[in-house]
């Protein structure tokens, strides 16, 4: 067959590597997987932050057949900048070291590494009951005819992510874990860039809040402030005991505690939009007045708001497809826009300072 009239060898050469490119990158995300299983970065960090092929095996305790194989591995993470490799392409020779994108994954430094570890988090996203439905039945789930129909989890599982969790305790537990790891990492970034959004607040709801970890930096950063977290019965259940934090089992379906500010992080990104309208109109009932500086305040993705590095929006809107799969949505700011007047309010505003997330403040 004859080349389109307006091709040259080159661009077509372009076109076939850009989807070579796209077609293998969920090899990076398995790899990553891999990585985390294994302990790799704690078996480098262990070794100094730098370490051998034959030194990562011996570490995290896989047959020496694997050698190969594991410089395969680490040839991926090194090329997507997980690890460095020195020198690169050396193969079986080379020395691996950590980056600042690996730090993030040691689980067992001793100093406050491991307590900022991204690991359980960046875990529950490959966890192989999320990442299922992705892979085998996301293509069938978009042939169906079924407008408002269940997600691509219920429909492989019968149920909703967070229905499973009710009765699948090591879901639950890696979920959370999760969460937990996620609010050490982001929340002292957030108090420390945008603390005056707790200027005049002396009490707060944290719903959805898990297991307390957001809730407990902002009430150590700030003790003037009475801070609660609401979620479901199980979850509190297993929250830690804290002084400066109430937990009151709940569903925010139904119904907020009042305070003067009402907290979401990553919260609404869990749900459609009309779920996302019931309970920004609950949390509209539980806050403060706006003259008496009530607000809610929400930790999310605005997609495209803010940065226009490239890789950003591209996590944005691959995290946005990615949780497609629970049902969830990240949006941009006209998608927010709308949920917003949906439930009631007219004035926002948006800043965006915490990487690939904002931080919305919403007046009623």
């Amino acid at each position: 067959m004859a080349l389109p009239v307006s091709s040259n060898s080159q661009d077509l050469l372009q076109a076939h590597f850009a989807l070579w490119h796209q077609a293998v990158s969920y090899t990076k995300s398995v790899a990553l997987a891999v990585a985390l299983d294994l302990g790799i970065a704690d078996a480098v960090h262990h070794h100094g932050g730098s370490a051998t092929l034959s030194e990562i095996l011996a570490a995290v305790g896989i047959h020496p057949c694997k050698l190969p194989a594991l410089r395969r591995l680490m040839r991926v993470l090194a090329a997507s900048g997980t690890f460095s490799a020195t020198p690169e392409d050396a193969g079986l020779d080379a020395v691996y070291g950590l980056t600042p994108v690996s730090r993030l994954l040691v689980t067992t430094a001793a100093d406050e590494t491991a307590a900022t570890s991204l690991a359980p988090f960046m875990g529950v996203n490959l966890h192989p009951i999320l990442v299922s439905p992705l892979v085998k039945g996301v293509m069938a789930w978009f042939r169906q005819e079924k407008p408002g129909g269940p997600s691509p989890f219920a429909e492989a599982y019968g149920e909703m992510v967070w229905e499973r969790t009710q009765h699948d305790a090591e879901l639950n537990a890696v979920v959370n874990k999760a969460l937990v790891a996620d609010s050490r990492f982001l929340m002292p970034i957030f108090v420390k860039e945008c603390g005056e959004v707790f200027d005049g607040v002396d009490s707060l709801v944290d719903v959805g809040g898990g297991l307390g970890g957001a809730a407990a930096t902002i009430a150590a950063a700030f003790p003037h402030v009475k801070c609660s977290v609401l979620d479901l019965p199980q979850v509190v259940a297993n929250a830690p005991a804290d002084a400066n934090v109430e937990y009151v089992p709940g569903d925010m379906f139904e119904s907020i505690p009042p305070a003067k500010v009402v907290f979401l992080k990553s919260t609404l990104h869990d749900w459609g939009d009309d779920e996302c309208v019931k309970i920004l109109k609950n949390c509209k009932q539980a806050v403060a007045p706006r003259e008496d500086g009530g607000k809610i305040v929400i930790i999310d993705m605005v997609v495209g708001y803010g940065s226009q590095d490239i890789k950003q929006k591209e996590a944005q809107v691959f995290f946005d497809f990615y949780i497609m799969i629970i049902g969830g949505a990240e949006r941009d700011e006209q998608e927010w826009k709308d949920i917003f007047s949906r439930a009631g309010f007219t004035d926002y505003k948006i800043v965006s300072v915490l990487g690939v997330m904002s931080i919305i403040e919403l007046y009623p």
